[in-house]
């Protein structure tokens, strides 16, 4: 199924945006979709363009890879590619990775595998060897890929080696996630040099995500905490910069690198100001969960949300809904949590929250529901909400305009 975005080149925004009028927003979302039953995942066509024309004027010229996870929506994903100044997807799997290079040519998977099924898929096809490129950092991931099918026997397998860009902070200790293992220059260097002593596999990129920029905003929820993020930012995008430039510079010595991809959604603007970089990572922003409304320097619209029905009134300020719990990854608190915002004037149940079958909501818009209405919520990053649909309404106006599957809705299931 194909899906058009609407964005030529010079495309410039023209859309009302909608979204900056809640009253006018939600209720053209219950108005286009009223005809679903719940629960309902909407993609409101304009807000995903504005949101597509945005990430590429942050990135200022340098290229965006689509980061798949946060999507999960393959209609979504291509027509993304399909807009200048998108180049290539970062995948999640290898299984995922082998579906999509169907029609992508260009397919970087995020994390290293083990799975020797799609290996000996991936190893077994010139097609698949050509458009794929695996991730590396550490021998042991050589090893394994060697015993599903040694080199004379498979095709020259691209690989790409991830550098951690985590933030030993002086004091706070370990910022970012684990990772890679391969944090200093040296490091880079001494596995690029393994890599490409060992037939059957070609070194052609480099990565790293710094979700200790990229995944927390600069405007937190707490009183009184931006300053001390603000500096942990700072300091970590200098730091970074300098070691992810000598380490970049160390593998190229023994590498003709095609791509170094870094950053994410929050990070774009720090992320393309590092000479080192030739594309930068980008999923949750095309869909704008709300985990991206406490950051500084941008604000993405709130493109995709879901819709759940009331089915019971416990008490008569409290509304229970049918479903809720897509809980988004990451350190388990309310931030991970689905937010509800339309009709305004709800909140969760301190002592229930979401559940994985039903979500009390209270408050004073609470109180005026009844059973049948519908609530519309959002999701905190993006790849929990297609996790839970088989498909998704792409709304334009006030009316559904297409219906696309979620991967979930075209069977898959790759994690």
């Amino acid at each position: 199924m194909t899906l058009d975005l609407g964005l030529a080149p010079a495309t410039t925004t023209t859309d009302a945006a909608p979204w900056l009028d809640p009253a006018r927003y939600w209720p053209a979302l219950t108005h286009a979709t009223i005809h679903l039953d719940t629960p309902v995942a909407a993609v409101h066509l304009g807000a995903l363009r504005h949101n597509t024309r945005d990430l590429l004027a942050r990135a200022a010229g340098t290229p965006i890879r689509v980061a798949t996870k946060s999507l999960r929506v393959r209609s979504v994903i291509e027509a993304i590619l399909a807009v200048p100044g998108y180049r290539g997807a970062l995948a999640y799997t290898l299984a995922e990775a082998l579906w999509l290079a169907t029609s992508i040519d260009d397919v970087v998977v995020a994390y290293p595998t083990v799975d020797r099924g799609a290996l000996e898929r991936l190893a077994t096809s010139p097609q698949l060897a050509a458009r794929v490129t695996l991730m590396v950092d550490d021998v042991a991931q050589l090893d394994v890929i060697d015993a599903v099918l040694p080199p004379g026997r498979r095709e020259t397998l691209r690989v790409c080696l991830e550098l951690d860009s985590s933030w030993d902070a002086p004091v706070l200790g370990h910022l970012g996630v684990w990772r890679s293992p391969v944090h200093t220059p040296e490091q880079a260097r001494a596995l690029a040099i393994e890599i490409v002593s060992r037939p059957g596999f070609a070194l052609v990129g480099m990565m790293g995500y710094e979700a200790q920029i990229a995944g927390i905003g600069d405007r937190p929820r707490k009183p009184g905490g931006a300053p001390l993020t603000r500096w942990m930012r700072q300091r970590s995008i200098t730091e970074l910069a300098a070691r992810r430039t000598a380490a970049v510079a160390a593998v190229r010595e023994v590498a003709d690198l095609e791509f170094v991809n870094g950053g994410g959604t929050g990070s774009i603007e720090s992320t393309r100001a590092d000479p080192s970089v030739t594309d930068i990572a980008a999923g949750s922003g095309f869909f704008g969960g709300h985990l991206f409304d406490h950051y500084a320097s941008f604000t993405p619209a709130p493109a995709a949300a879901f819709a759940l029905s009331v089915v019971r009134k416990p008490s008569p300020e409290t509304a229970t809904l049918l479903g809720g719990g897509w809980i988004a990854s990451g350190p388990p608190g309310t931030d991970r949590l689905p937010k509800p915002v339309w009709p305004e004037g709800m909140k969760l149940v301190p002592r229930e929250m979401a559940g994985e079958v039903q979500t009390p909501v209270t408050g004073t818009a609470a109180a005026g529901l009844a059973v049948g209405d519908r609530v519309w919520l959002r999701h905190t990053k993006s790849g929990e909400l297609s996790e839970h649909v088989n498909t998704v309404a792409i709304v334009d106006g006030d009316q559904v305009v297409d219906t696309v599957p979620t991967y979930r809705g075209e069977g898959k299931a790759f994690l």
